[in-house]
């Protein structure tokens, strides 16, 4: 590491860390307890295998909030020839390599925390504004499209709720997309997220990103803030493998292990974690119904509820990364993304863009 890129990167995580645990961009949440602390070790490790005059790399990094927070600086590992945390709203690190560099590669490693999240439902009050983020996830975008749709289905599935009652908006579209939407294996990756166009067709199939962009569509359209969150899993549930696995030893090979959770906001409470796509991913891996006592807890919990086996990095949907790429917008934010030449490298394919992600839980 170059003397200057380890002082930028320094003092770059020290503005994500944040004066008394909050970022730059404070990504404020429920205010409901939090207990049952965890700490991970990550390291990410990345290796470009295209050869190319100008090879450019963007990875996300985890959000500082108050149920996740970094406790260490980030350790570096490249050949890059510069480096350094580019963006704060949407955490970023962005590396360059030399022309033509064989095998740029590109390993980070840090601790974080985790608790158990739990929004306190008793704090919810149907008056007042919603704040300014919260009004910023009421806007459509490329991928949460309101389009007449969209509107129809919310519409009919909040049918006779007090349209002042995001809370009551909410539960219902969280009950409907846990219960009607299917886990769908052959989709690639997280799947693409467009709610639109799975709710236009009728076949409600897909993975995390496809399921929770149903489910924060839908609140859009009825004037429920919402968004996804992007991130990983790091570690073992409690609840069920299909949402969290690791060894006896806590350790846990997190390669494919990205996943998407959703929050809305209630007045009075704040963001409220939940996530419908692991009820589907459960219902599925454990051959279950919905009728089973299991899924019904499951259910239950994950409305306003989340594991700390996780970790989140951002909320970012059709947005231009930074420094700005070749290709823009980028849909979403929870794999690396790197380009050679231009051109995407397809962190699919593993002959172009090999990674391998690792966690060990400290107990």
């Amino acid at each position: 590491m170059k003397r200057r890129d380890f002082f930028k990167l320094t003092a770059a995580t020290a503005a994500v860390l944040g004066a008394n645990g909050l970022s730059a961009h404070e990504h404020t949440h429920d205010k409901g307890e939090c207990k049952k602390q965890r700490e991970f070790e990550v390291h990410l490790r990345h290796t470009i295998l295209t050869v190319g005059k100008q090879v450019r790399f963007w990875m996300p990094l985890p959000l500082n909030s108050d149920y996740q927070n970094l406790v260490t600086n980030f350790k570096v590992k490249t050949n890059a020839t510069n480096y350094f945390i580019s963006d704060l709203d949407i955490p970023t690190i962005y590396a360059e390599f030399a022309p033509n560099e064989p095998s740029p590669f590109f390993d980070l490693s840090f601790n974080i925390a985790t608790k158990d999240r739990s929004a306190d439902f008793s704090k919810y009050k149907p008056k007042g504004e919603f704040s300014y983020e919260a009004m910023d996830a009421l806007n459509p975008s490329t991928h949460i499209d309101l389009s007449p749709e969209v509107k129809a289905k919310a519409q009919e599935i909040v049918k006779g709720i007090d349209k002042n009652d995001e809370l009551k908006k909410a539960r219902a579209i969280y009950d409907w997309v846990a219960d009607n939407m299917q886990r769908d294996e052959s989709v690639i990756g997280c799947g693409v997220g467009d709610a639109a166009a799975i709710i236009k067709s009728g076949i409600l199939k897909g993975k995390c990103t496809d399921i929770g962009s149903v489910f924060v569509a839908l609140c859009r359209a009825v004037g429920v803030p919402a968004r996804e969150i992007f991130g990983i899993r790091v570690g073992k549930s409690a609840l069920s493998a299909a949402i969290g696995k690791a060894d006896e030893d806590g350790g846990a090979d997190i390669t494919g292990a990205q996943h998407c959770r959703v929050e809305f906001y209630a007045r009075g409470i704040g963001w409220v974690g939940a996530d419908p796509a692991d009820v589907t991913k459960v219902r599925l891996s454990e051959k279950l119904d919905n009728n089973s006592e299991k899924i019904k807890n499951i259910k239950e919990y994950l409305f306003g509820s989340w594991e700390g086996c996780w970790i989140g990095y951002n909320s970012g949907r059709d947005f231009v990364l930074k420094p700005e790429p070749a290709v823009k917008p980028l849909n979403n934010f929870g794999y690396p993304y790197a380009e050679v030449d231009g051109e995407v490298v397809n962190y699919y394919n593993a002959k172009r863009f090999r990674y391998e992600y690792v966690s060990q839980e400290i107990f």
